[in-house]
């Protein structure tokens, strides 16, 4: 199971990257598709809303920069209430899924590190 989290993670990251992914994580960006995406979420507010919460989870999930700027975009496409809404549970999902991953992958690393402590933690 280890490794099929490692291999999710490690594809995420080299998605991220060798697609360019943060070019599209930048004020510029968001200010070019702000009509589309306004556009888009007058004909399909649900679908946008889903798919934006699944990518913020994803991205702050495996840590990935552009979470501010996805911040940002929710307030000017969704507006303050169901913007801060969505970005409020997008969040925090993605915030629990990286502490989990991190538990799951690092636990016998730290506990190998920190043994005497750790025990007493424990």
């Amino acid at each position: 199971m280890r490794i099929v989290v490692l291999l999710f993670m490690g594809a995420a990251l080299a998605a991220f990257f060798i697609f360019d992914l943060n070019q599209y994580l930048n004020l510029e960006s968001l200010k070019s598709n702000q009509a589309w995406l306004e556009a888009w979420y007058q004909d399909r507010p649900i679908q946008l809303a889903a798919y934006f919460g699944l990518v913020y989870i994803l991205i702050t999930a495996v840590s990935l920069p552009g979470a501010a700027i996805l911040t940002l975009a929710a307030g000017a496409i969704f507006q303050l209430g169901v913007g801060t809404l969505l970005v409020s549970f997008a969040s925090s999902i993605g915030a629990t899924l990286a502490f989990l991953v991190s538990r799951f992958l690092l636990r016998d690393f730290v506990q190998n590190c920190f043994n005497a402590r750790a025990r007493t933690i424990n």
